[in-house]
């Protein structure tokens, strides 16, 4: 007898959140993530410089999931921030459709890596701009500017804290992998 389910499965999509140390990418993943997230999670033995109130680092991966539809489930992988463990990158990002760039714009060159490494391999991104409490507010075709981004390039403000702001993102993701695969942007 042939097994027939009764319900079709919901469509998984990778998505990588990127960025430099201490921009939030832990934070998003645990804002949105419908299950408790993994978190690997070290106490910090490295200099702290702009995130001083930060004590811990992810030294592997973060992972959580968020069902968007019935018939849609991302499945998301936080990247360790610091350049030691950038070695990960390669394992983790395969089999994405697209990645988070968060960026903070007090440590904006902190960015460059993550937009580089997605850029190299042609991997579609957004930039998410994490609006810290108590940080200047920057419009996001200024951060587009200021990161030399394509045009194409979504570049969003949030709160990586705020379930709602991470989703957003997320969509809005989705929404651009798939007009890159299509090839629908506008010229």
């Amino acid at each position: 007898m042939a097994y027939e389910p009764s319900e079709s499965l919901p469509t998984a999509l990778k998505i990588i959140i990127a960025g430099g140390f201490g921009v939030g990418k832990t934070t998003m993943v645990g804002a949105v993530s419908e299950i408790q997230p993994l978190l690997t999670e070290e106490y910090l033995t490295d200099d702290t410089e702009g995130v001083e109130a930060k004590t811990t680092t992810t030294v592997a991966m973060d992972f959580g999931r968020i069902t968007l539809s019935d018939d849609l489930v991302l499945y998301l992988f936080g990247t360790p921030g610091q350049e030691r463990f950038l070695f990960v990158w390669d394992e983790l990002t395969l089999g994405a459709i697209g990645a988070v760039v968060i960026a903070d714009t007090r440590r904006l060159a902190d960015s460059f890596p993550s937009i580089d490494y997605f850029e190299q391999r042609g991997t579609p991104f957004v930039v998410a701009v994490n609006c810290f409490d108590g940080t200047p507010k920057y419009a996001p075709a200024d951060v587009q500017l200021a990161l030399n981004l394509d045009p194409h390039v979504p570049v969003l403000l949030c709160d990586a804290r705020e379930r709602a702001s991470a989703k957003e993102i997320l969509i809005a993701l989705v929404e651009h992998a798939m007009k890159t695969a299509y090839g629908t942007h506008a010229a």
